[in-house]
């Protein structure tokens, strides 16, 4: 029998406390459904589609209970459900590593048995409109050393944290996917009021009636964003059949990633390279309609067809499927271009040559194995990613994994996620607040955001550089100071100058319990995270930047005084070291360049050395902040 109740509600789910407790789901249109949970009673009525919705009053937090669902004949039981806080985990791969990959895995998964720690992973998936469903099976587990393993570190170990003093039923859902971009998480209502994405974002609305008149004009704009580009010729147009031009060159045979070919130029180059080739059909073959099949791509591609567009997916090590549009052949040869773009890793199309093919409707495969040219296109900008494309799109991920949790009661959401937008830093701000508004208006208007700061990546720097990974870690700062429900988990100096994925989830775990402490159960005694930066101000000792949150005083690591802090002019695009030395709260700055700074930075770099902290051993975290008007007297 199918299923009365959405399938967030399962056995052993966990269910919000103290909030109404929303309930949903599908049944024969206009039947009367009943809800029964520890003695309360919810009736409502299917509408004409058969969905419903019926709302219990609030309850404390306890279980295990049974929820009973009954819709005429139909019943569904759902048993072990318990009353605690349910926390939303998000974001790209720091928040989807699992336990598995953290320090002392071993251990930690064998301790694991947790009972009142629940966990739900929402089914990777992404979707061109809003889905009601999840793309896959789901169910809550307990959480043992079986069902952990694979589960979000940073969330497991942040509510493992959390019941040492918030003793209830914890329960966990995770919708993670590595390499998203935030605005890949956020509605298109949402990216449409932000503005500057109308264009992008009404392509994505025809794809999902009409992929291959997308795909074309999708390819107009692309074509139009190459023809701009810094450097680029008005003639050159590689996606033309008849673009002859200069830098062709003949490709192996067997293609596979280019890093491999013997080229010097490539062996170590990641970035955007063309490749063409040609098939010659019949006419009765060009009159069919075809699909054109390709090889595993890595990592994101733009095809065209004879000069028309005909897809772009950004899915890294996978084989594309592309509708021909009708007239896209021709009797005759007939063109395919490929532009590859590759950042990390090995680039390039998988070979050999057969593995690529233009399929006709009657089932024949003409494989693409005349011989292949190839033309590297070095260019210092990231080209415009299809809207539909998974985790670097509009909205595709809210409409696969978010659109679908419907309205639960939640406790609270926890961000990690912004090292995709490091590329464009500086827009993060306003898109971490569209973010934040967009999930509120669906999950509750003040639900508390906990946001996790990027952790330290790569080597410092010897001199004062700018940094995306800095702007968004300012922007975060920010957008999170501003707002009194939500809090900031400082990662600086936890990461990896090696690894993009910092193991020590652990830690993490910790801090953002704290944060959770402090800023939604009202531990007003316990500071959030560490030392804050208020103000930077002028005075005759010198530039003073005022501290709050401080655990009794601010000491150093390593140094006998702070190290990393910078003075800038107002647009910070001269910058120089400071000397700085601890004056309880405040830091003081000495340096010559003390006089005509404008703006204070610290910690200003993708992996920066931080000394800074209190005695409690919480660091201070980057920011930048404006020197006040005052002058020296």
């Amino acid at each position: 029998m199918k299923p009365l109740l959405h399938p967030l509600f399962q056995d052993h789910a966990v269910l919000q406390r103290d909030q109404p407790i929303p309930f949903w789901g599908v049944a024969a249109p206009g039947v009367t459904v009943s809800v029964e949970l520890a003695g309360r009673t919810a009736t409502t009525r299917a509408d004409n589609s058969g969905h419903w919705q019926a709302v219990l009053p609030p309850m404390a937090a306890g279980g295990p209970y049974e929820l009973a669902i009954h819709a005429g004949d139909a019943i569904q039981i759902v048993r072990d459900v318990q009353m605690g806080d349910v926390w939303l985990c998000s974001g790209q791969s720091n928040m989807e590593l699992p336990v598995w990959r953290t320090l002392d895995a071993t251990s930690e998964i064998a301790a694991a048995t947790q009972p009142m720690i629940r966990l739900f992973t929402v089914p990777k998936a992404a979707a061109v409109s809003p889905r009601q469903d999840f793309a896959g099976p789901v169910a809550w587990h307990r959480a043992s050393p079986d069902t952990v393993r694979d589960f979000s570190a940073a969330c497991f170990y942040f509510a493992r944290e959390l019941q040492k003093t918030v003793t209830v039923p914890m329960g966990l859902i995770q919708a993670a996917w590595g390499g998203s971009r935030i605005e890949a998480w956020t509605s298109a209502s949402a990216l449409r009021a932000q503005g500057g994405m109308d264009p992008a974002l009404d392509i994505l609305a025809l794809y999902a009636n009409d992929p291959v008149a997308a795909n074309a004009r999708w390819g107009q704009h692309w074509q139009q964003w190459w023809s701009t580009n810094a450097g680029a010729r008005a003639d050159d147009r590689p996606w033309q059949p008849d673009a002859e031009g200069t830098g062709w060159q003949q490709a192996p045979s067997m293609l596979g990633a280019w890093e491999r070919w013997g080229v010097p130029a490539l062996s170590h180059y990641n970035g955007m390279v063309w490749y063409r080739t040609q098939v010659t059909l019949t006419a009765a073959q060009a009159g069919q309609g075809a699909r054109l099949e390709l090889g595993a791509v890595d990592e994101t591609d733009m095809t065209w067809v004879n000069g028309v567009a005909v897809g772009s997916e950004n899915a890294p090590g996978t084989a594309r499927s592309y509708a021909l549009p009708t007239g896209a052949l021709n009797a005759g040869a007939n063109t395919v271009v490929i532009n590859v773009l590759d950042t990390y890793g090995d680039g390039g199309l998988a070979g050999p040559a057969s593995a690529h093919a233009v399929v006709l409707d009657d089932g024949t495969r003409l494989v693409l194995d005349a011989p292949w040219q190839y033309r590297p296109a070095p260019t210092a900008r990231v080209p415009p990613l299809a809207p539909w494309h998974a985790a670097t799109g509009l909205s595709t991920l809210h409409n696969g994994m978010i659109a679908p949790l419907g309205q639960p009661g939640l406790r609270g959401m926890l961000w990690y996620q912004g090292e995709s937008n490091t590329g464009d830093g500086a827009a993060y701000a306003a898109r971490l607040r569209s973010l934040r508004d967009d999930w509120r208006r669906q999950f509750g208007a003040q639900m508390p955001l906990l946001v996790v700061q990027l952790a330290g990546y790569g080597q410092p720097p010897e001199a004062p550089v700018e940094s995306g990974w800095a702007q968004v870690r300012e922007a975060q700062r920010r957008v999170v100071a501003e707002d009194p429900h939500a809090g900031l988990a400082l990662a600086i100096d936890i990461g990896d100058a090696y690894d993009i994925h910092p193991p020590n989830k652990q830690e993490l775990g910790r801090r953002l319990a704290r944060v959770a402490r402090h800023r939604v159960y009202g531990e007003g005694t316990l500071a959030p995270s560490g030392p804050t930066a208020r103000t930077a101000s002028r005075t005759p000792a010198g530039i003073k930047i005022a501290f709050d949150d401080v655990t009794e005083a601010l000491v150093t690591t390593g140094a006998n005084g702070p190290i990393g802090f910078e003075l800038c002019d107002a647009q910070a695009r001269q910058c120089a070291y400071a000397e700085a030395v601890l004056h309880g709260h405040d830091v003081l700055l000495r340096s010559p360049q003390a006089g005509p700074g404008a703006r204070v930075r610290y910690c200003w770099a993708d992996g920066p050395i931080c000394t800074l902290r209190d005695r409690s051993g919480a660091p201070a975290g980057p920011f930048e902040l404006s020197l006040d008007a005052a002058e020296v007297p």
